[in-house]
């Protein structure tokens, strides 16, 4: 489980479907008992003491809620939700590097990752600003061709069967390639918080359903 602050107070969470049941209970316990709403897209858990906890559904909207095999009612509903095994693409993508994958659950199935030099300042001594500015734009047209090449031989064949297309790395970067219109379908599948993650590397792919798949949940303490 993950903690960072919120943007007007609380903070946030992230819980594994695996263990959200658990973390519920343990909210209870610390707050005292809880009633439970789903709202939309949010399962809100309110305790006795004033404490506040927004379970933010992971690939909305909520399925079958009020599901008579779902027990604990909303929460049991959203602990299923968010178990349920998924077909999702991962696409992550920087400046130097990109990472493009497809998971069944957590198993990765398929996936390419590439990098290519993009410079990041100047060289000492020769290039004039005006000269690097240009070869830098050259370089970084070339890396955002490949990685939208990658994500369309790598996910575009799988669109048809994906739940879901979870986005990553640089905003700018990813931004770029919408408009590559080979990837209009890819980006419209797109769903969930942007994971800010590093260079896009074969072991950052392999650990993104960690995140893609938890519930982020905004706690906000009671008063005093």
């Amino acid at each position: 489980m993950t903690s960072r602050p919120a943007a007007g107070g609380g903070r946030w969470v992230s819980v594994v479907p695996e263990r959200l049941a658990g973390w519920a209970q343990g909210f209870a316990g610390r707050h005292g008992p809880v009633v439970a709403v789903a709202d939309g897209d949010v399962v809100r858990l309110r305790a006795e003491d004033g404490a506040l906890a927004e379970c933010h559904v992971p690939f909305p909207p909520l399925s079958a809620p009020g599901d008579p095999e779902a027990e604990g009612g909303p929460v049991g509903d959203l602990v299923a939700h968010a178990a349920r095994e998924r077909r999702v693409g991962v696409l992550l993508v920087r400046l130097g590097g990109y990472a493009a994958g497809v998971f069944e659950g957590e198993r990765l199935v398929v996936s390419k990752v590439g990098s290519r030099q993009v410079h990041g300042r100047s060289a000492a001594g020769g290039w004039s600003q005006q000269r690097f500015a240009r070869r830098r734009q050259k370089q970084a047209s070339e890396a955002l061709g490949a990685a939208a090449e990658v994500a369309a031989r790598v996910l575009g064949p799988h669109v048809p069967d994906l739940d879901a297309v979870v986005l990553g790395g640089d905003r700018r970067a990813a931004d770029a390639l919408r408009e590559d219109r080979r990837l209009a379908a890819v980006f419209a599948l797109a769903s969930g918080p942007f994971l800010d993650v590093p260079d896009p590397r074969l072991a950052v792919l392999k650990e993104t359903p960690q995140r893609f798949r938890a519930v982020r949940i905004r706690v906000v303490d009671p008063e005093g």
